[in-house]
């Protein structure tokens, strides 16, 4: 069954990301701030004079920062998808020629343990997790506010002057997004205290969504609008809407796990992964850059209990995330001959400020001094912790069932409540 679905799995790796409809995700999503028929973003095609591509991201930095935040945000979420740990099951060392066994539970899910799986043995093992994401930075993705504002025109080098640049528009964004990532990885022991591995993501990727903007003047009579109704008054309300989907490879993951120390309580390791720009940005189902990680990993073994502590770093080769310092803290327990415990906690902790930043408010100097607040998403760092609580259910078969749950603690980024994973794991 395993053998089946993984096979699966690569032949589907052979078939391109295949959004619904000509558009990619992040097209949608620019599509969900565009209104009317004349292709740009906040373009307004039914207003007088010159006065239709006041608001469109070409003649104003904010919009175009804006519409930036939300495609890469949500990017970001979907290339960190969680994989599972290098290596699982039971393990073993060989101590003249005969195989001992180093672990006694099934290991943890998404943290690493320090043993290695041993000469000539496989890790095998295929998950699929979902999640929908529900917030950006806390504020609830199906209620997002923006205030766009208008350029400063010529010829005065005035914000508020000529009186018609005081004239903003307001859109409310609700977006449904999901993720279903099919991971098959794989590790294999070539020697006693090295193990080498990949990881293939299949990623699903659907977003929805609605917007409405309003046009809000400042004074009596508004050059801007999105058209003119029949009796020649202007309309300053449109809706536009965003639906597709893509499914694809995601970003690939190559791992190299190397045993420093193993005694009968205590080991040492280190493990190196480096993610593949494999999956389409555009589409949303990767990052569009390479990432590397590199962790230090220290385990204990006290009978039935074994826990933990993961402390890396994560480098990625894209202007617009930042790199960040990885620990993880947890233990795995075996509850049952046929049953662990895995509990978690993961962490990363962003270097530097956010590269990802919303504009701050805008102050217009006439006709008076005031300020418009541009969105409710705060510009802060997207440091992220999160809770895993998963069991793993050996059979008669040698096949390991993975169920687990995350949860995140901060608000962070684009996140869901909670994430959930199932799976199978063949370890011989």
């Amino acid at each position: 069954m395993l053998r089946r679905a993984v096979l699966a799995l690569a032949a589907a790796a052979t078939v391109s990301a295949t959004p619904l409809g000509a558009q990619t995700l992040q097209d949608e999503i620019q599509q969900l701030f565009t209104f009317g028929t004349c292709g740009d973003p906040l373009c307004l095609e039914g207003a007088l004079g010159n006065h239709a591509g006041h608001f469109i991201p070409a003649a104003v930095s904010g919009t175009e920062r804006v519409i930036s935040f939300v495609t890469n945000a949500i990017g970001g979420a979907i290339a960190d998808i969680p994989i599972s740990a290098a290596s699982g099951g039971v393990s073993y060392r060989f101590e003249g020629g005969v195989p001992v066994r180093t672990t006694t539970s099934a290991g943890p899910i998404f943290a690493e343990r320090a043993q290695t799986l041993g000469r000539g043995r496989f890790f095998l093992g295929l998950n699929v997790t979902g999640q929908h994401f529900s917030s950006m930075r806390g504020v609830p993705i199906n209620n997002l506010r923006f205030t766009f504002t208008h350029a400063d025109t010529d010829p005065v080098d005035t914000l508020g002057s000529p009186i018609f640049e005081n004239e903003t528009i307001a859109v409310q964004v609700a977006m449904d997004v999901d993720l279903l990532v099919t991971t098959a990885f794989a590790s294999w022991g070539i020697v006693d205290g090295v193990d080498i591995g990949v990881a293939v993501p299949l990623v699903h990727t659907s977003l929805a969504g609605s917007s409405v903007a309003e046009i809000q003047p400042f004074g009596l009579n508004t050059p801007h609008r999105f058209a003119t109704d029949i009796d020649g008054n202007p309309v300053l309300t449109a809706v536009s809407g965003a639906d597709a989907s893509a499914t694809g490879i995601g970003d690939v993951a190559a791992r190299l796990k190397i045993s420093i120390f193993q005694s009968s309580k205590v080991g040492v390791s280190v493990l190196g992964d480096g993610r593949f720009p494999t999956g389409d940005e555009k589409n949303l189902l990767g990052a569009g850059a390479f990432s590397g990680r590199g962790y230090g990993i220290v385990s204990m073994h006290f009978g039935d209990f074994s826990p933990h502590a993961n402390v890396g770093y994560v480098f990625r080769d894209d202007s617009l995330q930042n790199n960040g310092v990885l620990a993880i803290a947890g233990f795995d327990h075996l509850m049952a001959t046929w049953a662990t415990l895995a509990v978690d906690f993961l962490s990363e902790w962003q270097v530097g400020d956010s590269k990802l930043q919303v504009p701050g408010p805008v102050t217009y100097q006439a006709p008076y001094v005031r300020t418009v607040q541009t969105t409710e998403i705060p510009n802060r760092r997207d440091d992220y912790l999160a809770m895993s609580i998963g069991f793993k259910f050996t059979t008669g078969r040698g096949m390991t069932l993975v169920a687990n749950g995350l949860f995140p603690l901060k608000d962070a980024g684009v996140q869901p409540k909670a994430v959930w994973t199932g799976g199978l794991e063949y370890n011989f």
